[in-house]
């Protein structure tokens, strides 16, 4: 109602009549889910660098992945992810890492079992041993660590000064020797064979955090409680969603192929029901170039336009405490989701995330060749290529979907920060006056934004007219609509796709001719 105006004088009154401009939205925002040491179960936590992971999750653990494609995720150009530890309420804290072990073989037939080391401390350089033959049925023992070194000489289990127990036990600073006793195993015979043995982590105990009913049912989590998958959607923040634990639990056998297979379905619904993320998927380990074309037509055969998948598995370096190994073979998801986050904000969310270096990579679990790869990549496999001289690179851009329209990844990740940005921008016509005044200012805030967005390279065309068009009027807004309280707005924007194959014809030619 109009101010009623009864005294004289001067009355000065704001009118709003201007423009209220469309802000883009992030793009480049990730969530983990996966196994850590500690912190919270269930719930989405907000990460903004390495540190404040490991501060919040603990670091490194054996048999895990989080952390790793955590890291990965920031040294790629990831800059805030969201992270949830899947596990069950009762598991409580991580146990702490295990102590690196090795059995050392007899010389008795069979090669029965007698001695065990255990490291000291968990964590730190390999530990290695190296066993030679001593004189008058003895053995001698070398055990090395970075550049630290202890001999020792002349040992036998006879009792005496040159017991192995006692001399190591009390000697070594690196590690403790137990005795496996051995029915029928006589001196000199329980002696330990010659030769180098390295400590290593258990395989019992190198999961031992993900064997608390880590089962889909977790990862889906709840939407009520916040927890798990149904936990993000109150997240309108996060972009990508990557689980590369999924591939831990199936290695330590807590998971099958179907149980593999059903939690990223579970991850691929959270994307296709949210509308404004993209699951990057990771392959089983261990798969050649057949073996991977068979996971994705046959075994899972996944279909949709809000995930993309890439193969093979990198090699990184392994700082987890007691390793047996300096590199390891990891999920390449969250290194893919550092690199969307590095070319989003390097060259723009139209930008395929290709042609990428990878940093951090040390190798591939399998080198591809190119006839290999012309077989995966119609099939939306995105494979991770060796250059020689231009290093380890993303050489794939291609989502899941059958439907050509949305077959490359920038499409897909354009459209959804297009509309997640109208759908911010736009909240202030609910509820407005649905005249053709709002229908002028709805258009020219909405232009304003595509044009922008065109002039970033986003959109193919000579001029704003061939990039997009925004349509609201009469035409789309009868009588009938207007009733009902609708105003409808038709968009068309022409999204500029990749140049995933360029073609240099070169023939012969003749001036004089």
């Amino acid at each position: 109602m109009a101010t009623a105006y009864l005294t004289p004088g001067v009355y000065v009154e704001e009118v709003d009549k201007g423009s209220k401009p469309i802000e883009g939205v992030g793009t480049a925002v990730a969530a983990f889910l996966g196994v850590a040491e500690k912190g919270p179960i269930g719930q989405a936590t907000m990460i903004a660098n390495w540190t404040q992971f490991v501060e919040t999750y603990g670091g490194f653990i054996p048999g895990a992945y989080l952390a790793h494609a955590v890291y990965g995720y920031f040294n790629n150009g990831g800059s805030l992810c969201f992270v949830v530890r899947v596990g069950s309420e009762d598991a409580g804290e991580a146990p702490a890492a295990p102590s690196a072990v090795a059995e050392l073989p007899a010389r008795a037939a069979g090669n029965p079992t007698t001695l065990k080391a255990i490291a000291r401390e968990a964590g730190g350089d390999p530990i290695s041993m190296d066993i030679a033959e001593g004189p008058d049925e003895s053995f001698n023992l070398t055990i090395k660590r970075g550049g630290q070194e202890e001999k020792f000489e002349g040992l036998t289990f006879a009792r005496g000064a040159k017991n192995v127990l006692e001399v190591v036990n009390k000697q070594s600073q690196l590690v403790t020797l137990e005795e496996v006793r051995v029915a029928g195993v006589a001196a000199p015979e329980r002696l330990p064979a010659p030769g180098t043995y390295a400590l290593t982590v258990p395989t019992s105990t190198a999961l031992a955090n993900v064997q608390a009913a880590i089962s889909p049912a977790l990862y889906d989590g709840d939407v009520l409680e916040r927890t798990g998958l149904g936990g993000l959607e109150a997240i309108d923040q996060v972009t990508m969603v990557c689980a590369p634990d999924i591939m831990a639990a199936y290695q330590a056998g807590v998971l099958d192929k179907d149980g593999v297979k059903a939690v990223q379905l579970a991850m691929i619904a959270h994307c296709e029901r949210m509308g404004d993320r993209v699951a990057i998927i990771d392959p089983l380990p261990g798969l050649n170039a057949q073996q991977a074309y068979n996971w994705r037509m046959a075994e899972t055969n996944y279909d949709s336009k809000y995930a993309a998948a890439y193969y093979p598995w990198i090699q990184v370096a392994n700082p987890t405490p007691g390793a047996a190994s300096t590199t390891m073979f990891i999920p390449p998801s969250g290194h893919m989701a550092g690199i969307w986050a590095r070319s989003d904000g390097e060259r723009g969310v139209h930008k395929a995330p290709a042609n990428e270096v990878i940093r951090g990579a040390l190798g591939l679990e399998l080198s591809l060749t190119h006839n290999e790869q012309g077989v995966l990549n119609p099939v939306g496999l995105n494979c991770i290529r060796v250059f020689p001289g231009r290093g380890i690179r993303v050489w794939g851009a291609r989502t899941l979907s059958s439907d050509p329209a949305w077959r490359y990844l920038n499409v897909r990740r354009l459209f959804n920060y297009v509309e997640k940005s109208l759908y911010n921008g736009t909240q202030w016509v609910v509820f407005e006056p649905n005249d053709m005044a709002l229908w002028e200012r709805v258009k020219r805030d909405i232009s304003a934004f595509l044009k922008i967005v065109w002039m970033q390279g986003a959109l193919f065309g000579a001029s704003p007219d061939q990039a997009f068009y925004v349509k609201c009027d009469a035409e789309n807004n009868p009588l009938a609509t207007r009733d009902v309280g609708q105003l409808n707005v038709e968009i068309g924007i022409a999204p500029v796709k990749p140049a995933e194959f360029v073609i240099i014809k070169i023939s012969q030619w003749s001036p004089e001719a």
